[in-house]
This record gives structure tokens, C-alpha cells and sequence, in this order.
């Protein structure tokens, strides 16, 4: 439900099964359109990272979508900061289990983990995300996310 707020359909494939659409291969998320591709072993950071690149690109990159989401580096922050946020709306998930898992899979950032980042040098991605109309400043760090 959280995914079709946003326009993106959940498709699970079967395990052991290539993921159509995966940029990264094994068991990562894949995009191909408005469709998430995943299996029952695809972390879940995987998942709303994919999620939240379908999210934060515009209408003529989700039409043309398929493995690469490309995006620019200020993009790539807000990704990043948008799947903490998501993080928290999952029942057993939260941001800190999405810290640890991103810092786990190699996520790199300049203060040297997730967490650090998010909490003393993400002013950017908060920025970028505002712009693009995905969240409201005043409410932070209570955010609001807009669907």
C-alpha cells in the first residue's frame, strides 16, 4: 500500500530467480517501468531505495525506466534520505534498522555511517526533497511526506 500511493506496483518473482531490472543483480530490487521487482530474500533497504529512485524522478525517466535509474548525485542524497523516511511508516522496520542496513550494505557517506549523515549533513537531500514537493520543511524532524 505504501508503494501504491506513489504509482509504483510491487511484483514478487520467485526465489532463486533472476530479478528483472536489478541494477546491482542477486538478490536487489529491480525497476522496469512503474513495476518494483523483488524476491522473499531482497532486503528490505533494497526494496524503498528502488522505491524511492521511482519516487524522485520525473514522469519522462519513469516512462523510459528500465534497471538504471540514473539521477545525479543531489538526487542520489535524497533517494537515500526518503528510504529513512520511509523506513518509518513500516510496521518493525524504523529508521534505525534502515541505518544499520544501509551501513551494512556499503552505503558511504561522509561522516562514515548512515545515521550520522542523516542526522548532521543531509540538509541537501531535506532541500532537494522539499523542491520536488516529497516532504515539508516546517515539520522536521517531524516530516510530512506528500504522496
Amino acid at each position: 500500500m505504501l508503494l501504491e500511493q506513489y504509482g509504483l506496483l510491487m511484483e514478487m518473482g520467485p526465489d532463486g530467480a533472476a530479478i528483472e531490472g536489478s541494477f546491482w543483480g542477486d538478490e536487489e530490487a529491480g525497476l522496469v517501468g512503474r513495476r518494483l521487482l523483488a524476491r522473499s530474500d531482497t532486503p528490505i533497504h533494497s526494496v524503498l531505495h528502488e522505491a524511492c529512485h521511482y519516487i524522485c524522478m520525473d514522469a519522462t525517466r519513469r516512462r523510459a525506466l528500465h534497471t538504471d535509474a540514473s539521477g545525479d548525485y543531489d538526487e542520489e542524497n535524497a533517494v537515500c534520505y526518503l528510504q529513512i523516511l520511509l523506513a518509518d511508516t513500516l510496521p518493525g522496520i524504523g529508521r534505525e534498522r534502515m541505518f544499520r542496513d544501509m551501513d551494512a550494505w556499503g552505503y558511504s557517506f561522509r561522516l562514515g555511517s548512515a545515521k550520522a549523515w542523516f542526522e548532521q549533513d543531509a540538509q541537501d537531500a531535506r532541500q532537494w526533497l522539499h523542491h520536488h514537493g516529497l516532504i515539508t520543511l516546517q515539520d522536521l524532524p517531524n516530516y510530512q511526506l506528500r504522496a
